[in-house]
C-alpha cells in the first residue's frame, strides 16, 4: 500500500485551505499532502462498524477505552453499545446534500458536533459528483468548526488498495469504507480491534440481525462483498 504520508490530498495550489495537515482548493491538479496523524503510531484502535450485531451488544465502554476510534457514515452513537469516543468518522457525500449548504450551514454542523472534535473523512474522489460537494462542505465547516477536520481520502491510496486486494481474489465494484479503514488502521496503530463487522443476515444462534445498529435499511449487496471482505479480515 502507499505510505502513511500519502493519505490526504489537497486538490489545487490556489486558494487552498490549510486543515489539520490536508490541505484542499478548488481545481486543477490533485498533489499528495500529509495525513493528520502521519508520523506517530495510535496505540490500541478500535474500528467501529454499523452491523446490527451491534445491537445490544454492551461493546460501548470497552470501546470508549481505545485510544484511537473509527467510525463510519455518521453513524449515531451511544455509551451502552457503540460508545461515545470518536477521533476519526468517515462521512457519505450522499449524507452532505443539504440544501442551500453556504448560506444554511447550522443541519450540518449540528449533526458534526454530536463527534466533538473528531476528524472528518470524506471519500471526496470516489465518483466525479462527490468532489464538488466535499470540498463545498470543507470550506464551510473550516471557519465554523476548525477544531475538526475535514479529510479527503487520497485517490492514489484508494486505487493500490483496490488493486492490492483485487490482486488477492477479492473482487467487488468498490470495497467498503469499513474494509478500507481496517486496512489504515492496521498501519497506523499498534493493535486494532474490530467491532460490528458482521456481514450475515443472522447470528451464530440464527437470530435475525439488522443491517446496521441504528435503522432498518437493508445492504445494496451488488456494490460491496461484505462476506469476502469479512472472510479476509478473519485471514489476516
Amino acid at each position: 500500500t502507499a505510505p502513511v504520508s500519502q493519505r490526504g490530498v489537497c486538490v489545487s495550489e490556489r486558494e487552498h485551505l490549510e486543515c489539520g495537515g490536508v490541505c484542499v482548493g478548488v481545481r486543477e491538479r490533485v498533489c499528495v499532502c500529509d495525513f493528520p496523524w502521519s508520523g506517530r503510531r495510535l496505540g490500541r484502535c478500535a474500528v467501529v462498524g454499523s452491523g446490527g450485531i451491534l445491537k445490544n451488544s454492551s461493546c460501548g465502554s470497552e470501546i470508549d477505552r481505545a485510544d484511537f476510534v473509527i467510525r463510519f457514515n455518521l453513524a449515531l452513537i451511544n455509551d451502552s453499545d457503540v460508545g461515545l469516543k470518536t477521533d476519526l468518522i468517515t462521512i457519505n457525500p450522499s449524507q452532505i446534500r443539504f440544501k442551500n449548504l453556504e448560506q444554511n450551514p447550522d443541519p450540518l454542523v449540528e449533526r458534526v458536533s454530536v463527534y466533538g472534535n473528531a476528524s472528518l473523512a470524506i471519500p471526496a474522489f470516489a465518483y466525479t459528483f462527490c468532489t464538488g460537494q466535499s470540498i463545498k462542505t470543507l470550506k464551510v465547516l473550516h471557519p465554523i468548526r476548525p477544531q475538526q477536520p475535514v479529510a479527503f481520502f487520497s485517490p492514489i491510496y484508494l486505487r493500490t488498495l483496490d488493486r492490492f486486494w483485487k490482486g488477492r481474489g477479492l473482487k467487488s465494484i468498490r470495497l467498503s469504507s469499513g474494509f478500507m479503514l481496517i486496512n489504515t488502521a492496521l498501519e497506523l496503530c499498534e493493535e486494532v480491534h474490530v467491532y460490528g463487522f458482521w456481514p450475515f443476515d443472522t447470528n451464530l444462534q440464527d437470530t435475525p440481525v439488522p443491517y446496521h445498529y441504528y435503522d432498518q435499511m437493508k445492504p445494496h449487496r451488488y456494490m460491496h462483498k461484505m462476506p469476502e471482505e469479512f472472510v479476509r479480515l478473519l485471514q489476516l
